[in-house]
Parts: C-alpha cells; structure tokens; sequence
C-alpha cells in the first residue's frame, strides 16, 4: 500500500495543500487550531510525516505565565488547590505552562489589592479567589487597562472588568444544602449558616439561596441570624459551642465558608443530643472534611470537581489572553458533586 500523499493529507483535513506544506516545513505561520486539524488528519490516515508536525505543534506553542492568587497558606483547602493548578498548568495543551501561586494570609481588601498588583509583576494572566471589594476592584480595572486579565475562581468579582468566572451556581449550592437539611429533618427546627464574610459573592449567593430554599417550601423551619467566621477555625468554634449550649431546636448547620473544622472540634467536644442530631452540610472535599465525614460531625460535603475546574480555569484564562476574543464575560458555570460518609 503506498504512502499518504500531502494532496491526500490536505482533503483529509480540509485545508488547502499550501498551508500543509506551511505546517511541515515551517516556512510561515500557521494558527494553532488549523495545526491541530491537520495533525489530527495525518494521524487519522497513517500520514508518515506526523513526528514533524508534533515537533512543529510544540515547538510553536507560546509561554504562558499563569498567576494563580489563593487565600491562606495555612488551610489545606487551599494547599490544595495550589497542587491541582499547577498540574493543570503543566498539563495544559496549548502552551507551556509556568504557575506561579501566591497565597493571602491577610485578607483585607488593602491587601488583596497590594497582592493582585504584585502578581501581575511576574504572570501574564492571573486567576483570583478573593472578596468583593472596591479596591479588589480597582486593582482589577486597572490591569484590564494595561492587558493583564483577570480570571475569577469560585466566588466571582462585581466589577466587568474580570474576564472570566469559573465556579458553580452558587443560589442552586446553597439551595441544594436546604434540600439536604430539610430533608433529613422530619420534625422541623431551627437552622443557621456559617459564611466567612459577606463579602464574598459567592457565599452572599450561597445564603441566598439556602434562605429562599426554607421560604419557599419548608415552612417548619426557622432560620437563625447568619454567622462570618472571618474565615477562622476560632471563631467558628466559639460560634457553634454558643448556638449548642443556647439552641435546643438547632437541627441543621450550613457551613458555606471556613471554619469548619472549628465546627468539627466544636462538635466532637460536645457529643450532646443537639451536636448529634445536628445535620451539618460543608463545601469542598479535603482530607479535613473527610475525616468528618468519616465520623460523622458532618453529613453531606458539596464540592467543585477540582480536576476539572483547574482545567476550565487554565483554559479561561489563557482564552483571556486571545487578543481576537469577543470583549465579554466567560461564564463556566460546573456541576459540584456531594459526598456522604458512604461514597468518601
């Protein structure tokens, strides 16, 4: 049988003969995607000269420096995640990736500011999980201005400035926690919601919806004054000993912003009929929320599929960075997926 020819090679892909021969010889440029079609065409028909189009695809990739901002160090929550981007960045396809992760143990806004303007100094694009702020953005403006876009992941930023969201629905999570309480609580009772500020879009929404889940269609329910943690164990360990020690009719806790294992401590110290009966609902699946889980202080966790959100997110913001792209918001809005102590 006689070899593919690159007449052959040029149908199969649906591009001129030309631009093949621009594809294996290098002599002009050729945009990526149509590359990758052809690539994908001399696989597809046992072309001999696909090695040199592979060489020519990874030789021509551009270097993306991608800023990742995190909030703190400490929370393995986060440590996770810093694992998770920067193995999507090094997987990343269509470029070489370099992360460069940078943490906020101070959360005030100032701060935020200050960190987002020093991460432009180093990245070509950053992804940010921080609060709502004016200064946040302002900071966020002002790189939008000079070509630096912004990406946000899991709670999401006012200002139109940001080029992407990459995060759930966070009314739906919040009414998905109610359904969950509610459901698992026949008689009715009292139940309250942790967020770590009120600041963060994220977790406004997430409220939001967990509040409008009980107005709707659990009636039996009474809703206590919303907590913030500050995003501390401390408080929220200080927290959910008063409400144990003060509310007799707690039945349902909707952590939806750190403090967790505050939480759990709290509980595990307790071990009164309140703290055992109390049907707990957290976010994100890490080896903290596990072992709740596994002991039961909590009952569901809800969490971003963290593969696949960094993958979205390195995507988005290299996207962002497409000179020819459309002046509007990304949305990728993802599914989050729920874990009980059988499926962990």
């Amino acid at each position: 049988m006689s070899r593919p020819t690159i007449p052959e090679l040029a149908k199969a892909a649906q591009v001129s003969i030309s631009t093949v021969d621009r594809v294996l010889n290098g002599r002009d440029p050729v945009r990526s995607q149509t590359a990758e079609k052809v690539l994908a065409a001399a696989r597809q028909i046992g072309f001999h000269g696909v090695r040199a189009i592979e060489r020519r695809l990874e030789r021509d990739k551009p270097v993306i420096k991608f800023g990742f901002l995190l909030k703190q160090s400490h929370r393995r929550v986060y440590q996770m995640w810093s694992e998770v981007l920067t193995e999507a960045t090094d997987a990343f396809p269509d470029a070489h990736g370099r992360a460069i992760v940078r943490f906020m143990d101070d959360l005030s806004p100032d701060k935020a500011a200050e960190a987002i303007y020093s991460l432009s100094r180093e990245a070509d694009v950053i992804g940010i999980i921080t609060s709502d702020h004016p200064q946040v953005n302002h900071a966020v403006d002002g790189l939008a201005a000079e070509g630096i876009p912004v990406v946000t992941m899991i709670s999401d930023l006012s200002t139109a400035s940001r080029a992407a969201y990459v995060g759930n629905d966070c009314v739906k999570k919040g009414r998905t926690a109610a359904w969950f309480i509610a459901g698992l609580n026949a008689n009715g009772g009292k139940v309250s919601v942790f967020v770590g500020s009120h600041r963060y879009l994220a977790q406004e929404l997430n409220e939001m919806g967990f509040r409008s889940y009980f107005r709707e269609s659990a009636a039996d329910f009474q809703m206590l004054e919303t907590i913030a943690t500050l995003e501390e164990p401390e408080i929220a360990y200080e927290a959910t000993r008063r409400l144990l020690r003060t509310e007799p009719d707690w039945v349902g806790l909707y952590v939806a912003g750190g403090g967790v294992t505050g939480v759990m401590r709290a509980l595990r110290e307790d071990g009164g009929p309140v703290a055992k009966r109390l049907i707990v609902v957290a976010h994100e699946l890490t080896n903290d929320t596990k072992a709740g889980l596994a002991e039961g202080l909590i009952t569901v966790v809800l969490s971003h599929p963290a593969k696949l959100l960094a993958e979205t997110l390195v995507r988005a913001m290299a996207e962002a960075l497409d000179a020819g792209r459309a002046a509007t918001l990304s949305q990728h809005i993802l599914p989050f997926d729920f874990y009980t102590a059988t499926n962990i």
